[in-house]
């Protein structure tokens, strides 16, 4: 109990919390997009399936911090270049998440009608069962730039583990609106996966040792977004054409 009452304890949490939140954000939109996928009987469970995927996923990674310390260390070399399995992940992960959202601006844009779209994404795999194998899969790519993060900011396992749940809480919380949303918003949806895509170059620089500062990743995704917006509130003024 005297633990509770540190102030240290608390601002760990609350700053540890806020930046799962962040980073969580690139999350949320693969998350959303791909449940959009589905009939929209089954999206809210998609997504609550996938985010409570994702928190399980960053609680085992943290209950296995002796494995996630060896992942940092390199496996083999390529020349002068060391190869981790922390790099092999992020690579992966990133090429991965270059390729599915290509995929997706293609069918978006090839001009194909809604109705043929829904039933070639069905006979194409977009069943509920592979929609959350692919969340999953990038669930591990996201979790453990957020398991590496909060490893470098506390000791505390309790610590990590509840600021973890509650940035889960917070995202499944905000997963429906931002998926209406998207789905209301065609030009908000190529938005977010272009977003995607510069998500995955970052992650395959990582993977091969060059940082990306995260903040400008995301100060390019705030801007572009409220562009998007105003440019959505300016069309919703025009008088109807004809």
């Amino acid at each position: 109990m005297h633990a509770l009452l540190e102030p240290e304890l608390w601002a760990a949490l609350f700053t540890l919390a806020a930046l799962e939140i962040v980073l969580g954000i690139d999350n949320v939109i693969f998350l959303s997009i791909m449940a959009n996928k589905l009939p929209e009987a089954q999206r809210a469970r998609a997504r609550s399936l996938g985010l409570i995927g994702a928190c399980l996923t960053r609680v085992l990674l943290l209950l296995s911090l002796a494995w996630l310390a060896r992942l940092t260390q390199p496996l083999f070399h390529v020349g002068d270049w060391p190869v981790s399995g922390r790099d092999l992940i992020l690579l992966g992960g990133g090429l991965f998440l270059l390729a599915k959202s290509a995929l997706e601006i293609h069918s978006s844009v090839e001009g194909h009608h809604e109705g043929e779209a829904s039933a070639a994404a069905k006979v194409a795999g977009a069943s509920f069962a592979m929609v959350i194998v692919q969340i999953m899969i990038l669930d591990i790519v996201f979790s453990l730039d957020s398991v590496i993060t909060a490893v470098g900011m506390t000791d505390r396992l309790g610590v990590m583990i509840a600021a973890i749940v509650i940035a889960i809480g917070v995202m499944m919380f905000f997963a429906g609106p931002i998926g209406a949303f998207v789905e209301r918003h065609p030009t908000i949806k190529i938005l977010a996966l272009s977003f995607l895509v510069l998500i995955g170059m970052a992650l395959v620089g990582e993977g091969m040792h060059f940082h990306v500062p995260k903040g400008y990743i995301y100060f390019a995704m705030a801007f572009s977004t409220l562009v998007e917006i105003i440019n959505i509130r300016m069309r919703a003024k025009l008088p109807p054409a004809g």
